[in-house]
């Protein structure tokens, strides 16, 4: 298992906690998504050791909340560079190592590039882009046997996102209340996702935008 982080702390965390699960071998590198070579660097040192890759999750994110009267251009921007150009450049950098055929790709998405969202205008437009990457990609890379979906998480408890988000009670109750389902998801819904689409189950899905929020969206 390999893990990429701006963090090198939760690199080696998620190291260590994918070892106490049992994980055969597990290595990883810390880089900003936004610089193309320090990603097309750690991706080919992955690649040296292990050879080429059979899975990949892409799950570049930045928000924060602010009207766009009130945005500057650097903080559009450093949403749009992060999500949009974070997502490409790992693309970018993965295609050279991907077993072809066989690979599955698999982007994280936002509740954002479905739905507008007051004070979200720069993360709806940079989610946007990248299931639009995703589904251009199918395109391009459908030939090779290379497989390429999104999965857009809806409100999902304990992550940064909703702490930002939702940060108070009345907050969090008024989303679960919003949800279908009547509850947040969990961080095991969207890995229970992630292996489905990652295996042969999904073997004829490719370009697909599949939402995962208790009905979040309809």
């Amino acid at each position: 298992v390999a893990v990429v982080s701006r963090s090198q702390q939760k690199v080696d965390d998620t190291i260590e906690s994918l070892k106490s699960y049992g994980a055969a071998d597990a290595k990883g590198f810390a880089a900003d998504v936004r610089e193309a070579e320090a990603i097309k660097n750690g991706m080919a040192e992955l690649h040296k050791a292990w050879g080429n890759f059979d899975v990949v999750v892409s799950g570049a994110a930045g928000n924060f909340p602010a009207l766009a009267t009130g945005m500057s251009a650097n903080g559009f921007r450093s949403v749009v560079d992060i999500d949009l150009l974070g997502t490409f450049h790992v693309m970018q950098a993965v295609y050279p190592y991907l077993q072809k055929p066989g690979a599955s790709i698999i982007n994280i998405s936002a509740p954002q590039a479905l739905i507008p969202m007051f004070g979200q205008s720069h993360v709806c437009a940079a989610k946007a882009g990248v299931d639009m990457i995703t589904r251009s990609l199918c395109l391009e890379w459908g030939s090779e046997g290379v497989r390429i979906n999104s999965i857009i998480p809806g409100p999902i408890d304990n992550t940064e996102g909703m702490k930002r988000l939702a940060p108070t009670d009345a907050m969090r109750a008024a989303v679960k209340k919003s949800v279908p389902l009547q509850r947040m998801g969990s961080a095991d819904d969207i890995a229970n996702a992630c292996l489905f689409l990652a295996s042969d189950f999904a073997s004829y899905i490719s370009g697909a935008v599949i939402p995962v929020d208790g009905g979040w969206a309809q």
